[in-house]
């Protein structure tokens, strides 16, 4: 576990900043959120890793951030440290309230300035019970509505659907980030998942836009690794993010630790891409 002091940036070990992202200033004042889907209807392509360090490393940069578990599986909850099965209210019982009390969910986290709204299996009764609801999209939009003036940046961890409760993340969001494994079977199901935010838009959504298209578990020494960046830049040019998130175990390291990478190793590699992701999402506009 790292002796790291909350809200302290360790120096990158090169010794400086990416001179495109640079370091943002600090914030006067917070809020309204911004709200980021984190999206991709296939699993283990790092959608979880890169929303609990982005929310992570956001934070440290001052931003005040929730980050929303909205798969059953916990993952995300499990990666910061929170015991979701122990827990009386959840981000489920929020959704199947009239009238969302949505602050006394909420869950500090070991990261100062990230709090969580946590999930366990009882989400997965969720999709059945929305459908039969009045404005059953609008459902996580209602539990994030009361909170929204008190955070920079709220990112929903989406479980690996195109569900009800996919549907309802793409509802409440303002952008949707795609991590994307950097191999070819991968790149087969970005298009549905266009369809999706596209249809979503015109019929539900007209503010939801694509942030952006984020490479992970990339191994630039493998010929198949390059080939798959050079089609994601010719597909999707400017939506694809400068940043890559390469392959380590240091990863899966630090959720067995129930913690970011930024505080389990903050000087390693995997911690600076995320910052570095992090200082790139700030200077796009995308986080407040």
């Amino acid at each position: 576990m790292s002796t790291q002091q909350p809200g302290l940036i360790p120096v990158p070990p090169e010794g400086g900043t990416d001179p495109d992202f640079p370091v943002p200033e600090p914030l006067t004042e917070h809020g309204p959120a911004r709200v980021i889907a984190m999206c991709n209807q296939k699993g283990g392509v790092g959608k979880t890793t890169t929303s609990v360090n982005l929310a992570a490393a956001l934070a440290e940069y001052g931003r005040r951030v929730l980050l929303i578990d909205f798969d059953p599986q916990g993952a995300a909850s499990a990666g910061l440290g929170i015991n979701a099965n122990e827990i009386d209210e959840t981000i489920y019982t929020l959704l199947m309230s009239a009238r969302p009390q949505t602050q006394t969910v909420i869950q500090p986290t070991s990261v100062v300035g990230l709090d969580l709204l946590p999930a366990n299996i009882d989400l997965s009764a969720a999709e059945v019970q929305l459908v039969n609801e009045v404005a059953r999209e609008h459902a996580l939009e209602r539990v994030i509505r009361p909170v929204r003036e008190d955070y920079d940046v709220v990112i929903v961890d989406c479980q690996p659907s195109l569900g009800l409760l996919a549907i309802n993340a793409l509802t409440a969001a303002h952008g949707v980030m795609i991590p994307l494994e950097a191999e070819f079977f991968a790149l087969r199901g970005v298009a549905l998942l266009v369809d999706t935010i596209e249809t979503v838009r015109d019929r539900i959504n007209p503010k939801l836009k694509i942030d952006g298209i984020l490479a992970t578990m990339v191994d630039t020494r493998t010929l198949h690794s390059r080939e798959v960046l050079e089609r994601l830049d010719e597909a999707f040019g400017e939506l694809v993010y400068d940043t890559k998130i390469r392959r380590t175990v240091k990863f899966p390291d630090a959720s067995v630790a129930s913690e970011p990478i930024t505080t389990y190793a903050p000087t390693h590699a995997g911690a600076q891409a995320y910052r570095r992701l992090a200082r790139e999402v700030i200077a796009r506009g995308d986080a407040a």
